[in-house]
């Protein structure tokens, strides 16, 4: 999914500043051991997949709009595309091949016939299944000879990095999509 959308993020780079960022680290200062690690690391973990989905003529595009679907029977169309921060033309391309070869369906909503709400089909399930096997596998390897504490630090870690503005719930218990902002309530 090549167009991308920064609609939500900060329309001021200076802000980040203000949000606790540095705007310009000296060249000592940056953090080149976690930044390749988290290459490298995005990179295998994506690949697992990504060798799957080539059998079906699917991409990482596909892979993510699955996931979703699948994690939030009923996902919107206009939050999917707020939380992969994507164009509509690039989604539509994906969204498309997904609902034709049978592992998305669409339905209008109940109180807004204009909604449009997105459920995996079986196929579907069964696909995003296998690849969440195969990731869970990788981060089981990962994780074994950590702790049950050292892989809280790694959940925390990542829940970090996830910028603040986001606006969906990640996948942590008790967090639910309401309306598209990131909620503590069911």
């Amino acid at each position: 999914m090549a167009d991308i959308n920064f609609s939500n993020a900060s329309p001021d780079p200076d802000s980040r500043a203000a949000e606790g960022r540095s705007p310009a680290l000296k060249a000592g200062d940056l953090r080149w051991d976690i930044i390749e690690l988290l290459f490298f690391a995005y990179r295998d973990f994506v690949g697992d997949a990504d060798h799957e989905l080539e059998a079906f003529g699917f991409g990482r595009a596909h892979h993510r709009v699955l996931h979703f679907v699948h994690r939030y029977p009923g996902l919107k169309v206009a939050d999917l595309l707020d939380v992969l921060r994507i164009t509509k033309q690039s989604l539509g391309r994906v969204l498309k091949q997904l609902l034709d070869e049978g592992y998305i369906v669409q339905k209008t909503g109940n109180n807004d016939r204009r909604q449009r709400l997105l459920f995996a089909t079986a196929k579907g399930e069964a696909l995003v299944g296998k690849l969440a096997g195969l990731q869970t596998d990788r981060i089981n390897r990962a994780l074994g000879d950590i702790s049950p504490e050292g892989a809280d630090t790694v959940r925390a870690f990542l829940r970090a990095m996830i910028d603040h503005a986001c606006s969906f719930a990640v996948a942590v218990p008790g967090l639910r999509i309401v309306s598209s902002t990131l909620s503590g309530s069911s």
